[in-house]
């Protein structure tokens, strides 16, 4: 390959590998002194230059995509639940369910850790556009999961038992219906691993370990524990939002 100074020259590269990378941004650097002198419009375009900009893309909606969900979705629960504290740790519980299976992800299919154990033949970067399909996917199941928890936990505290007691009613009543749910829903997932193609694979165990972790660590671990914590406080809403 020719970056365009003369007599330099540099070895073939995988097109995903850094030296590939920075060539292609050196290459665009040039771009501006080369169009002056020659009055042309000059663009490059090749596989890693089409990754490098959908990723820069998706990057860049991304906390806009985040914010909207997570927003509309604390708006929504609030006016269920008629509680600030019930939203507020079902959204602050996600990153930590996304985080622990974006990094199973990496760990995986991009270090190799455990690779031959799913039957990956070839490492590589995670894909762009997978963090923003996990959030989507996996805030929705987290959120469904959630509300069928802690809404029989509410009728439990409006029916005048004390919030400890109606978090452990709620939760013994519920717990045994989302646990089933949330098997099958890891057993379609986990079933991509099967697939040939990688991508295909990397999202079913993203998504799998995604809803793992989330429904049985985030949603019946720590909100309960939250709950038993806070007791009164967790349905507390202020009195010009009652409305």
């Amino acid at each position: 390959m020719r970056s365009g100074r003369a007599g330099q020259r540099h070895p073939v590269q995988w097109p995903g590998s850094e030296a590939t990378k920075d060539l292609l941004s050196e290459i665009r650097k040039m771009r501006g002194g080369i169009e002056e002198q020659t009055g042309s419009s000059l663009n490059v375009t090749c596989s890693t230059a089409v990754n490098i900009d959908v990723a820069d893309k998706l990057s860049g909606a991304r906390p806009v995509y985040c914010l909207l969900v997570m927003g509309l979705a604390l708006l929504l629960l609030i006016v269920d639940f008629r509680s600030i504290a019930v939203p507020v740790k079902a959204a602050l519980g996600l990153p930590l369910s996304l985080g622990a299976s974006l990094g199973a992800l990496v760990a995986v299919f991009q270090w190799g850790w455990l690779s031959d154990l799913f039957g990956i033949t070839q490492t590589g970067l995670v894909l762009c556009f997978l963090p923003m399909l996990l959030v989507g996917i996996v805030f929705g199941l987290a959120m469904d999961y959630g509300v069928f928890l802690v809404s029989r936990m509410r009728e439990e505290y409006k029916h005048g038992k004390p919030p400890t007691q109606a978090m452990v009613h709620g939760f013994g009543h519920s717990s045994q219906v989302v646990t089933a749910a949330v098997l099958i829903r890891i057993a379609v997932f986990g079933s991509f691993i099967f697939a040939e193609l990688q991508v295909i694979k990397g999202t079913g165990f993203a998504l799998a370990i995604g809803v793992l972790l989330d429904a049985f660590v985030v949603r019946m671990t720590l909100v309960p524990a939250v709950m038993a914590v806070l007791g009164d406080k967790v349905w507390w809403l202020p009195r010009f939002l009652h409305r």
